[in-house]
């Protein structure tokens, strides 16, 4: 059996030690969650990407959470 060199990054991988720190506080919010959440605010149910496919009920869900979000 070959023995792994120190420099390859398989070797790092499994017994280095990475270097640096991990930001604090939760993960950001991504894009996509925004829409899923403001999807399940307006009572939408399903994929939202099927519902993207469709332009007139897409826009509908659109301008609903946006009126929503200024009141």
């Amino acid at each position: 059996m070959a023995r792994m060199r120190e420099g390859k990054g398989v070797h790092r991988v499994l017994v280095g030690k990475p270097k640096g720190k991990r930001p604090l506080g939760r993960p950001r919010r991504r894009w996509e969650d925004n829409i899923m959440m403001d999807l399940q605010e307006e009572g939408g149910s399903g994929d939202w990407m099927e519902l993207a496919q469709d332009r007139d009920r897409w826009w509908a869900l659109v301008n609903t959470a946006m009126n929503f979000r200024v009141q």
